[in-house]
């Protein structure tokens, strides 16, 4: 890779760690779905030669799916060691027929003729040699990448197109991401495959997953128990906070998460068996961020990495409103 100055530089930063032995894959056994909503999951081979890589207006190419995946997990693996292998979920299948087939009943058409290709995607992967355990949980270091068509100006000449970016710890349990805001890049804009490498690298090179503090800041949200009676307060100030004038919302920290996923945290907050009340253990703000992280697997892809950081955020809010140390307004959702 070079850096902006056009010099070649190297990145080898492989991380030592217990390594992530892949049981589950070896008895046959599924790990929950990274996110699930609308989704289904594709690989990466069908990705590659099945779909048709739409262009902008001027016929000009954007930069595919499979390519953008390509250059990501080339600047992981450079950075953090050996991966795992993709796991990719899709939504909002274009589908087509060649020209030939035009005429053809949809009965009669046979797969050579049917053309395809997901106007949103996601997928994630882990780091091989990174794996920690926080709070009796084993979380490996994840990472992966958004893509969506519909953010970008297909209909016009060609101009930058948006994807977004993140690495972060993933709950293996249940497959729950625990973005913080120095591992997801927000919306980056990039002409071409080498841009984005170098955005990623920026974000990947930056973060440090043995930083004690983020750690520690995770891990710590177990200290902070939350009653049944705390909880049902901040469901409903979830809840109220959605009806509120936008001029009082900005008064308040964000909270990007809809009544749908509030009422699943509710519901999970019943049922689940990890981090519910049925779980048998103290309720706290670490099983707030994960009900959180686990309702907004519904989201939509385009919509959901903030979203989850935006989970992450509360929780750690809300702890610190419980202990007095809240400077940014989380009180108000305890009070």
């Amino acid at each position: 890779m070079r850096t902006k100055d056009n010099q070649e530089q190297t990145i080898t930063m492989p991380f030592e760690g217990e390594v992530i032995t892949n049981d589950d894959g070896a008895k046959g056994k599924r790990h929950p779905n990274f996110i699930e909503s609308n989704t289904q999951e594709i690989s990466l081979e069908e990705l590659t030669e099945r779909n048709i890589i739409p262009t902008f207006s001027d016929n000009s190419l954007t930069i595919s799916h499979q390519n953008f995946i390509s250059a990501v997990t080339k600047v992981a693996s450079n950075v953090f060691g050996e991966l795992t292998p993709v796991e990719l979920r899709v939504s909002h299948p274009i589908i087509g027929r060649i020209p030939s087939a035009q005429h053809k009943k949809a009965y009669e058409l046979t797969e050579k003729e049917k053309t395809i290709f997901y106007q949103r995607m996601a997928f994630c992967c882990h780091v091989l040699n990174l794996t920690r355990t926080i709070n009796g949980q084993t979380v490996h270091l994840c990472i992966g990448g958004v893509r969506a068509y519909n953010e970008d100006k297909l209909y016009s000449r060609k101009s930058a197109m948006k994807f977004k970016v993140f690495v972060g710890w993933q709950v293996r349990v249940c497959s729950n991401l625990m973005l913080t805001c120095d591992g997801y890049s927000g919306t980056i804009e990039c002409l071409t495959e080498a841009d984005i490498m170098q955005k990623t690298f920026e974000l990947f090179g930056s973060f440090e997953p043995m930083l004690d503090d983020t750690l520690r800041q995770l891990e710590g949200l177990r200290t902070t128990p939350i009653s049944e009676e705390l909880f049902c307060k901040i469901i409903g100030r979830m809840r109220l906070y959605q009806a509120l004038p936008m001029n009082e919302q900005r008064k308040l920290p964000q909270l990007i998460v809809g009544d749908t996923a509030v009422n699943a945290m509710v519901r999970n907050y019943v049922t689940n068996p990890d981090f519910g009340i049925t779980s048998g253990d103290d309720f706290t703000c670490w099983n707030l961020m994960q009900l959180g992280n686990e309702a907004v697997k519904q989201s939509y892809i385009d919509k959901w990495l903030e979203r989850n950081q935006n989970c992450t955020d509360f929780a750690i809010g809300i702890q610190k409103a419980i202990n007095g140390d809240d400077t940014e307004g989380y009180s108000w959702f305890i009070s």
